[in-house]
């Protein structure tokens, strides 16, 4: 498992693209991509792009890790 170079949510930008959510859960750009691709992700397309609204990830976060950093 990759370290997270992030040290806080308040270090992410408003939206996250498949980069940035695997930077913070310590994964492979690819597991980043397909997790933006699970139901219940919340993503938000904007044409053909994917991107993650940064309190949206956060609220993912708490409800799948039981409480986050």
């Amino acid at each position: 498992m990759k370290k997270s170079e992030y040290k806080s949510y308040d270090d992410l930008p408003l939206f996250l693209n498949a980069e940035t959510v695997a930077k913070v859960l310590g994964v492979s750009p690819s597991s980043g991509y397909e997790l933006m691709h699970e139901p219940g992700f919340p993503v938000l397309r904007v044409g053909n792009r994917m991107v993650v609204p940064k309190e949206q990830f956060i609220q993912w976060m708490n409800e799948h890790t039981g409480g986050g950093a």
